[in-house]
């Protein structure tokens, strides 16, 4: 073809393939460096609509996806973090935050000799932005500057690919069987089709509106062809959370029907009455060739105009997703304990940053959860109750889910690419959920003894009463503090772990000998005895483990000053221990017999 050659051809495939590794590069460097901060901004979601579909903006335009944004919120339905009324308006906001990148790509238009409108054309300041991207990432010993250093050169790759597609495309112009499929394009479905299904194979609306801005190099495209391929481009992107839906439980699938329902009733919508007011008012401009930035101005006007026209009708298409997938009776009847399991969605395995912030929360839970056993324990310790007993239970077993849960789900995570930060929170992750499930397995223990001697209505003396609640209150003392001080990252809180842990050994030891007293005084049953050793055992393994968690924040926070070493190199010159051991033994003390 006069004009259009095979090596043109290749280099057209070449700019569209480097357009779309640099998109996607870009996005996971944004994604990386973003973090938890975005995952918890629409974790915390409220349930103002508008508040929501600026969010959805907002981590879109961050991340340069409104696929990836709508894949996670499917996830945060399906881990029941957020409710799908909530998930409507961030996926409506997210079509509004994929428009940014249109209007990025738009700077390739920029024309004049003005050295300031220069400076602006992507390959003026593209190559700036590669310099400084290389530098950052192969000079510099930081992981958030190696990060910003891939997202300006994943930029600079996105936009030498555009250019390099629109330079290929430009002898597309002579050739009047390229300018008349085009022309073809006019008919409204035929273009809303092609558009959803380039989106459909790409998965991305924002790198087929590129595609299709780098088109309008050739001066073929009309804007009569443009307005229906960009319609088509908003169905097509749908494709990405339907197949996220899958394997999800329903609420999830019912979020990616949202997201479907939304855009398929706003496009109808907008055709329905663009066309009819054309054919009443007939519009000139659709003759017009389009620029890349009359196709950033319409791909926004529709998705701020279908925003606007449907969050008020947002009940509607929560009703109609959920007419589609209607509620069944196991939906209703869930066990407590499966209700209270943190799930993990492998969809945020994807944005591995998103994922660890993940676990992060359900070893946060799992934390909660050892608090709650801790003081329910510490109630029946004084007074038999059966319905916390069943807590407790069931909290134990919670727990084992959560355990091995989480333990599933980091081990596919070590396979991803993480930051070195990320790395070592997933390590301390690892261990610390060890520990919570062991101290939940210690308190399960206790609760068993508490119920064996309920039933053999076998009670303490008083004075081994009085013993036996101080050492519950030195071990609950022990567990809230390591759970504020994990919650809360707060290593001078983990530094009392030690001395406390130290307190309780000596304290269980003292109260150990006096019963042994009374055992051999005739004063004790063999069976009261051996309960009491076993719940002295079980607070002894649970103040160790505490001690673990706490030396885990440490290690974190002083890279490798561990808790232990720390306890044994100042134990005799530090004050400030001894104080603390002392303060510790004056608040439990036991006399001996």
């Amino acid at each position: 073809m006069e004009g259009f050659d095979f090596f043109k051809l290749l280099e057209m495939i070449g700019g569209l393939a480097l357009f779309l590794y640099g998109m996607n590069t870009m996005g996971d460097a944004l994604s990386k460096l973003a973090g938890g901060k975005l995952e918890k901004i629409l974790e915390n979601m409220t349930n103002n609509p508008i508040k929501a579909v600026l969010l959805g903006a907002g981590v879109t335009a961050v991340i340069q996806s409104s696929s990836a944004t709508t894949v996670m919120v499917v996830g945060f339905v399906n881990s029941g973090i957020m409710k799908l009324s909530q998930a409507i308006g961030v996926i409506m906001g997210a079509n509004i935050g994929t428009t940014i990148t249109s209007w990025i790509l738009s700077l390739t238009g920029i024309e004049g000799d003005n050295f300031f409108i220069q400076i602006l054309k992507p390959s003026s300041f593209t190559p700036i932005l590669a310099v400084i991207g290389i530098i950052l990432l192969m000079f510099v010993k930081n992981v958030k500057k190696n990060d910003i250093g891939v997202i300006f050169l994943g930029f600079a790759v996105l936009m030498f690919g555009m250019e390099t597609m629109s330079g290929a495309v430009k002898p597309l112009a002579n050739v009047p069987e390229f300018t008349s499929l085009f022309t073809a394009f006019e008919n409204p479905f035929l273009g809303m089709l092609v558009g959803a299904l380039l989106t459909a194979i790409i998965q991305s609306s924002s790198a087929s509106v590129g595609i299709l801005q780098a088109m309008c190099a050739t001066g073929s495209v009309t804007m009569g062809a443009a307005i229906p391929v960009i319609m088509g481009q908003n169905i097509g992107t749908c494709i990405t959370a339907l197949i996220s839906g899958i394997g999800a439980n329903k609420n999830a699938k019912r979020a990616s029907l949202v997201h479907l329902y939304f855009n398929v009733i706003g496009t109808v919508l907008f055709m329905v009455l663009f066309y009819t007011a054309n054919a009443i008012i007939h519009f000139e401009f659709l003759s017009d060739a389009a620029g890349v930035a009359s196709i950033a101005i319409v791909h926004s006007i529709f998705n701020v105009a279908a925003t606007s026209v449907l969050l008020p009708l947002s009940k509607v298409i929560e009703k109609l997703a959920y007419a589609t997938i209607p509620i069944t009776e196991d939906e209703k009847f869930i066990s407590q304990s499966e209700a209270e399991v943190t799930i993990l969605d492998e969809r945020f395995l994807e944005k591995p940053a998103f994922a660890v912030a993940q676990c992060k929360n359900a070893v946060y839970d799992m934390a909660r959860y050892v608090s709650e056993a801790m003081s329910l324990v510490y109630k029946s310790a004084e007074v038999y109750n059966q319905k916390e007993i069943d807590r407790i239970f069931e909290i134990e077993d919670i727990l084992d889910k959560q355990e091995d849960e989480i333990s599933s789900y980091i081990s596919r995570l070590y396979s991803k690419s993480l930051s070195e930060r990320d790395t070592r929170l997933v390590n301390k992750f690892v261990r610390c959920i060890t520990d919570y499930e062991r101290i939940s397995d210690y308190v399960k223990s206790i609760a068993f003894t508490f119920t064996k001697m309920e039933q053999d209505e076998e009670q303490f003396s008083e004075k081994a009463t009085a013993e036996k609640m101080l050492v519950f209150k030195a071990s609950y003392e022990i567990v809230e503090e390591t759970v504020n001080c994990f919650l809360n990252d707060d290593t001078s809180q983990a530094f009392h772990i030690e001395p406390l842990e130290e307190v309780i050994a000596e304290l269980r030891a003292k109260v150990r000998k006096n019963h042994n007293k009374r055992l051999a005084q005739g004063k004790c049953s063999v069976e009261l005895g051996m309960s009491l050793n076993d719940i002295l055992t079980s607070l002894g393994r649970i103040a160790g483990h505490c001690s673990n968690i706490a030396e885990e924040v440490i290690v974190d926070k002083t890279e490798g000053h561990a808790l232990h070493s720390y306890a044994k190199d100042v134990r005799e010159n530090s004050a400030e221990y001894k104080n603390m051991i002392e303060n510790y033994r004056k608040q439990f003390f036991v006399e001996e017999d």
